[in-house]
């Protein structure tokens, strides 16, 4: 009963089985058994009935979508996704790394409409991007030498099971 955390409802199954309570409904069966064969609860099927008297089968049809509708259009989204791949600088940002404010910004800009750095966060992620920081390493890092020390050195320091304790 119900529908899992973060799991979409399927609009259609929903509508159908509300469609299937209504024909055992219009055939007489009790609530109870009705709500046994559809896999729902009881007072959802009171509820169906109390639509039904009012409305007839129209008031089961599909609600429409859930939730509030996006501010933003899928046009809008593949705009400002081709804008992000452009990069920062080419909005006049000194560095090449973009910030949810700096997203924030250009969303504000191109369509008109201000998120928090919050619901970018969200955005961003729904669009496929996700937090990406430059590695701060060391200009005068010498990669071999690492690779050197890691192969030779540092078996040498690691330290080893005493002879009880080897398997």
């Amino acid at each position: 009963m119900g529908n899992p955390a973060g799991v979409k409802r399927d609009f259609e199954a929903l509508e159908q089985r509300r469609l299937e309570a209504f024909a055992l409904l219009k055939r007489g069966v009790h609530q109870a058994e009705v709500a046994r064969q559809v896999g729902v609860h009881r007072q959802s099927v009171s509820r169906w009935a109390k639509q039904i008297e009012q409305s007839g089968r129209a008031g089961l049809k599909q609600a429409g979508r859930a939730g509030r509708k996006p501010r933003l259009s899928d046009a809008d989204l593949k705009r400002i996704e081709r804008e992000l791949k452009r990069g920062p600088q080419a909005f006049g940002y000194e560095t090449d790394l973009w910030t949810l404010a700096r997203v924030a910004d250009l969303i504000e800009q191109r369509c008109g409409v201000r998120f928090t750095v919050g619901h970018v966060w969200w955005l961003l992620g729904n669009l496929g991007w996700s937090c990406q920081r430059p590695s701060g390493r060391a200009l005068q890092r010498d990669e071999a030498s690492i690779e050197r020390w890691k192969k030779k050195r540092w078996p040498k320091l690691k330290k080893k099971p005493s002879g009880r304790a080897a398997p």
